[in-house]
């Protein structure tokens, strides 16, 4: 099974710098990383090309101008650029646990996707982090804001505790691995979302009701999230009328999606 690590990233090069220096420290690489950025400015261009001379593991930047928040099209790109039969999408302000690529390529199997649980950190420490770029998974619950059993990597327990649903709740597109060929047979992500805010929901909903199984993964495939501020909720109206059509009519295809870049 061939992986591509689809990062997605806008304006926060610090951080960036953060993700990449976790992944440095993977226990089994990905095959290739896309850098699925929503229009940034060169200072990311520039920590990208750093790490393209520093990472044996090949990283293509895929960039779209900035237009304003569209997530689905940067990934949609993203996607089209990528190689790998697994690809694993995370957000671009995540500490990776070494053993992540590995954990989500363990869970993996035909005709499943995967999403994984996150570790909020708390404002303070994710300065900190940003400041001194210590990468250290083994942070104390005072530098934690929520969730703080999901930073346990144990194989045994994930085997016990991770479980198979059809719910579409609680779903982290920042933490989700779907084979290739399944994105493609639900054309990706809607393009008809604009601002924050259910493209990831709408994604997965189409994903069940193309029957295609979701494993919930803990105690693997773990992350730290890097504290900010959230993203403006004003199109969530507009938006939660295409996931509430999606779900109505059963729909397992998007129309404005994949597609546009395959």
């Amino acid at each position: 099974m061939t992986t591509t690590l689809l990062i997605t990233t806008y304006n926060w090069p610090e951080a960036l710098e953060v993700v990449l220096m976790s992944i440095e420290n993977l226990t089994v690489m990905p095959d290739e990383i896309v850098i699925a950025d929503d229009g940034s400015t060169k200072e990311t261009e520039i920590v990208v090309k750093k790490w393209q001379q520093r990472l044996k593991t090949p990283i293509i930047h895929s960039w779209q101008e900035d237009l304003g928040f569209r997530a689905a099209a940067s990934r949609n790109r993203a996607i089209a650029k990528a190689t790998g039969e697994l690809i694993i999408m995370i957000d671009g302000d995540l500490v990776l646990h070494p053993n992540f690529i590995k954990d989500h390529i363990a869970h993996s199997k035909a005709n499943q996707f995967t999403i994984g649980t996150r570790v909020l950190l708390k404002e303070e420490y994710s300065k900190k982090l940003i400041a001194e770029k210590n990468i250290n998974f083994a942070v104390s619950n005072n530098s934690i804001l929520a969730n703080h059993k999901n930073r346990i990597n144990n194989t045994i327990l994930s085997k016990i505790i991770s479980h198979k649903t059809t719910s579409d709740k609680q779903v982290r597109s920042c933490n989700m691995a779907c084979f290739k060929s399944d994105l493609i047979k639900v054309n990706g992500f809607n393009e008809d979302f604009i601002g924050w805010g259910r493209e990831d929901t709408e994604l997965v909903v189409r994903l069940l009701n193309a029957k295609i199984t979701r494993k919930n993964i803990k105690f693997n495939a773990n992350v730290l999230h890097i504290f900010h501020k959230e993203n403006s909720k004003k199109m969530l109206p507009t938006n939660d009328l295409i996931l509430e059509k999606v779900v109505k009519e059963k729909l397992a295809r998007c129309e404005n999606g994949l597609n546009n870049y395959l």
